[in-house]
């Protein structure tokens, strides 16, 4: 009997390896690509930001120049001084004006002008201008008449500023020293060149409205914020 001989396994064959590409030919990922609005977006706070420190960097050098201007005194001789207007009850001035007067007539014995500006008009209904109850202090403590200026119209600095640069000029006269409170200084010396005037500034002593404080550094905002509107041509 012939016995089958052993049945031997097949040979395995190998299997084929998977087929890779070529590395040239594998495709980068695709990176994605950030909205317009978005990178809009990064620019417009960027620069709304800039703007922000930049208005703020040219707040303080503003206030730091208002200050700065109120405690330097610039009593020179010149060709006229103008008083900046302020209350007045019934032809009497009040505390501020009455300051501003004193300081005014005080220069003017000193010899620095002949002649002094008063300025300043009336609220309505009120029978006298800032400038007639100026005049009439000034003249009640011996001040000659013809030495004054009335400037009798205007309701706030910039409309004062431009009547007296107006009566100024009138009378061929172009140096000024500006009296009023510190704080007021650098807005009204900033008009009264554009106004074609040469300004110096002297503050009025003894304004109620003290130098240092509260009360000086809320009229030195505020001060901040008229002279910001003057370059704007907002008033």
């Amino acid at each position: 009997m012939t016995v089958p001989a052993k049945t031997r396994p097949l040979p395995r064959l190998p299997r084929s390896a998977p087929t890779e590409r070529p590395t040239s030919a594998r495709r980068a990922p695709r990176r994605r690509r950030r909205p317009l609005w978005g990178e809009a977006w990064r620019w417009l706070v960027a620069l709304l930001l800039f703007a922000m420190l930049a208005a703020a960097v040219v707040g303080v050098g503003l206030v730091a120049a208002i200050y700065r201007q109120a405690r330097v005194d610039q009593a020179q001789p010149v060709d006229a001084i103008v008083v900046l207007g302020a209350a007045q009850y019934n032809g009497e001035p009040g505390p501020v004006l009455r300051a501003r007067l004193d300081h005014a007539l005080d220069l003017h014995q000193q010899g620095m002008a002949p002649t002094i500006v008063v300025t300043g008009g009336r609220l309505q209904g009120d029978p006298f201008t800032e400038a007639d109850a100026s005049a009439a202090y000034l003249i009640d403590r011996g001040l000659p008449p013809a030495a004054i200026l009335r400037e009798t119209v205007g309701r706030d600095s910039w409309e004062s500023m431009r009547g007296a640069a107006m009566v100024l000029h009138g009378a061929g006269l172009r140096r000024v020293l500006l009296v009023s409170d510190g704080f007021h200084l650098f807005r009204v010396k900033l008009m009264a060149r554009d106004l074609g005037l040469t300004p110096y500034g002297s503050a009025a002593p003894n304004s109620p409205i003290r130098p240092g404080g509260g009360v000086e550094f809320s009229y030195v905002l505020r001060e901040a914020a008229g002279v910001a509107a003057h370059v704007a041509g907002m008033d």
